[in-house]
């Protein structure tokens, strides 16, 4: 919005030129998001806690979380509202890309919304069924797969590229392309949720995933960095910079509050965006493998949960003493912070790992 704003101002006024550079618009968007979940995020909390939309708390889990029923949660809204306002302010809004990025986003944020509110406002413990929550992100993580394919004018738009083999790249077919983009938008949406449940757990990965798909972004909208690195180059993506920035912004501002003793938790509502909002931009950027490497706490707590539904169910026996895997280490008597921080600084590794594939190619 603002961009076209300055783009005006910048014929009568120089200097509002500087506005056209991705890079500056990418740290204002980071900036923007957190400077509103920093000033919102305390009258928020305020008005979750007036209304008593408090979190309700398993009593077979691990007992040091007892204390922590009724700590006000559907927090990931004013993550929502602030990646919302960043991006619509500092995008190029003919972008197909944000708007994609942007409604896949806020699309997985109302069927949180809605599972949220039949939980903690309607006491409904069940929330909405699972059947129909998985409808519905299926719903729209196929729409946006089908959206992507008809809307690529490139041959590199629908390439499934491996990290590390510079002349692998396998031209997608409709089905194929779809398929593939469904199951990392939803799979991503629920591997998030999954991993949200400890203080600042979910929230830090998602961030740091997101600087680095920021820079992927950046470098696929480049021509000349595409060229030298070796990664498709998609004219437009670049834009995605300001929305992974704003992720960000936002995500930093509800760390603030969502720290160990957390203030207020995401719920599904922000959990199912963050997720999908990661799986869709690097679907956009032809880096899913790459997502896979960097997402490592979210795809290892998601494999601890389906080992131990399938080992319960197939022998009757547990591999781990709770799942998602935080939770077992919860219960084998590591503090909470702990866990926290440990799952930090292997996502600090794995991000790592997923930027040097940059260059290993």
């Amino acid at each position: 919005m603002l961009v076209w704003l300055a783009d005006f101002l910048s014929q009568y006024y120089d200097t509002f030129g500087v506005f056209k550079y991705i890079t500056l618009r990418g740290i204002l968007g980071v900036l923007t998001a957190l400077g509103i979940s920093l000033l919102v995020g305390p009258l928020m909390i305020r008005k979750l806690s007036h209304y008593q939309i408090g979190q309700a708390v398993r009593d077979d889990g691990p007992q040091s979380h007892l204390s922590k029923a009724g700590t006000p949660t559907m927090g990931g809204a004013l993550i929502l509202i602030a990646v919302a306002i960043s991006t619509l302010l500092w995008s190029d809004l003919s972008n197909r890309y944000v708007w994609i990025t942007l409604l896949v986003t806020l699309a997985f944020g109302a069927i949180g919304w809605v599972d949220d509110y039949r939980k903690v406002v309607e006491k409904n413990s069940r929330g909405l069924a699972a059947r129909w929550k998985y409808f519905w992100q299926s719903v729209f993580g196929m729409t946006a797969a089908i959206v992507l394919y008809m809307t690529a004018s490139l041959p590199q738009e629908t390439v499934f590229l491996l990290p590390i083999f510079k002349g692998f790249e396998w031209q997608m077919g409709a089905i194929t392309f779809c398929l593939l983009t469904y199951f990392v938008v939803v799979g991503s949406s629920n591997a998030v949720n999954l991993t949200d449940g400890l203080d600042g757990l979910a929230i830090m990965p998602t961030v740091m995933v997101a600087a680095a798909l920021a820079i992927f972004a950046y470098f696929s909208g480049h021509i000349q960095f595409a060229d030298y690195l070796h990664i498709p180059h998609l004219p437009g993506a670049g834009e995605l910079l300001v929305f992974c920035g704003a992720l960000v912004g936002a995500g930093l501002g509800f760390l603030w509050f969502n720290t160990y003793p957390a203030q207020v938790f995401m719920g599904d509502v922000g959990a199912l965006a963050l997720g999908a909002a990661l799986g869709i931009v690097a679907v956009i950027v032809r880096q899913e493998i790459v997502l896979f490497i960097m997402g490592g706490v979210f795809v290892m707590e998601t494999i601890s949960v389906i080992l131990q539904v399938a080992s319960f169910k197939l022998t009757g026996r547990r591999i781990f003493r709770m799942a998602p895997l935080h939770h077992h280490f919860e219960l084998k008597g590591w503090p909470e912070p702990r866990v926290i921080v440990r799952f930090w600084v292997i996502t600090v590794v794995l991000v790592l790992v997923g930027l040097a594939t940059l260059k290993v190619r």
